[in-house]
């Protein structure tokens, strides 16, 4: 990453007030995806006068400005991460809802074919796959 979350918020014009710059240090320490449920949390263990609304309020304005990404994994919780972490798709389990991020050269290769065959040259793509553990007993009969 070349910039903070802060850096990049204060070179976009942000007023940068000290939750803000918390909720960005959250952020930024954040090695999952977590919602804004989550980041309240583990905002108010850093300053407990943080209110859930000024993480609502922050997270929108952050994703607004192109610093966070939103994402969706089928939920019904919006999940959120550094808009520039280097490139992953994601996995997701089924049954625990762990977000397992992966890349891998040969897909990343059979899209940008993809898209040549269609006539297109890929700038981005954001790839989601949803699936159970094999290992686990009761999804034998998904394995087939």
């Amino acid at each position: 990453m070349a910039h903070s979350i802060i850096a990049r918020c204060e070179a976009k014009g942000l007023r940068m007030t000290e939750q803000r710059r918390t909720i960005a240090r959250v952020l930024e320490g954040s090695d999952d995806h977590p919602d804004v449920e989550e980041l309240y949390n583990r905002a108010c263990a850093a300053d407990p006068r943080i209110s859930l609304a000024t993480v609502y309020r922050t997270v929108k304005l952050f994703e607004e400005a192109g610093i966070l990404d939103r994402l969706e994994f089928g939920d019904g919780r919006a999940r959120y991460e550094d808009a520039e972490r280097d490139h992953h798709d994601h996995l997701i389990d089924m049954n625990s809802g762990a977000v397992i991020e992966f890349v891998d050269a040969e897909i990343e290769e059979l899209q940008d074919r993809i898209a040549r065959r269609l006539g297109y040259r890929l700038k981005g793509h954001r790839l989601e796959l949803y699936g159970v553990p094999l290992n686990r007993p009761d999804n034998r009969k998904d394995q087939t």
